[in-house]
């Protein structure tokens, strides 16, 4: 049996006892996950999501890119123009994990080397620190100014061995994060 089969007869099983065609495409929870794309931190499971629940955005690392700002900016537009508001809101949380193969494209010569191999440039979705580069990716979103303020954020780290999520960062808007910031000046 191949993969493919073995995909399909799950399928099979999940399709038997369907029941949610009729699902809205905005989330129910209003949110947006970003995480990595590790087999072991699927945030459906980590976070005991049911379909419909959220919607997950998931690259290398978990990092916010600039592939991860268009989507939400895009996103954004389709909520507001779905609910008819001004200026859309919606809860993004960024979800990093222990043990994180995007550890690797922290090392300059791997990544100068993949530069080299294949003419991918990996630094933005190398992890260095997860608290810090979860704070980093925080402070992009709120740099981001085609992001409406009503967005919220929150940061966590899921642990691999333990199958726990701590909270790096609690639920802010864009807005106070913003405002903090021209505070600091």
């Amino acid at each position: 049996m191949t993969t493919l089969d073995l995909l399909k007869d799950r399928n099979r099983a999940f399709s038997s006892g369907f029941a949610g065609g009729d699902l809205p495409p905005l989330p129910r929870l209003g949110t947006l996950i970003l995480a990595c794309i590790d087999a072991r931190v699927d945030p459906a499971y980590v976070l005991g999501l049911e379909l419909g629940d959220a919607v997950v955005f998931r690259n290398n690392g978990g990092r916010v890119t600039q592939a991860f700002l268009d989507e939400v900016a895009a996103l954004a537009a389709l909520v507001a123009r779905r609910t008819g508001e001004a200026e859309a809101g919606f809860d993004i949380v960024l979800m990093q994990h222990t043990k994180c193969g995007a550890q690797a494209f922290a090392d300059p010569e791997f990544r100068a080397d993949l530069k080299e191999r294949i003419g991918v440039d990996v630094s933005g979705c190398a992890i260095r620190d997860q608290q810090d580069d979860l704070l980093a990716d925080i402070a992009q979103l709120r740099d981001a100014t085609n992001l409406p303020g009503a967005i919220t954020v929150a940061a966590l780290l899921y642990d691999v061995d333990e199958g726990k999520v701590r909270e790096v960062a609690p639920t802010r808007t864009l807005k106070d994060l913003r405002a903090g910031k021209a505070r600091d000046r």
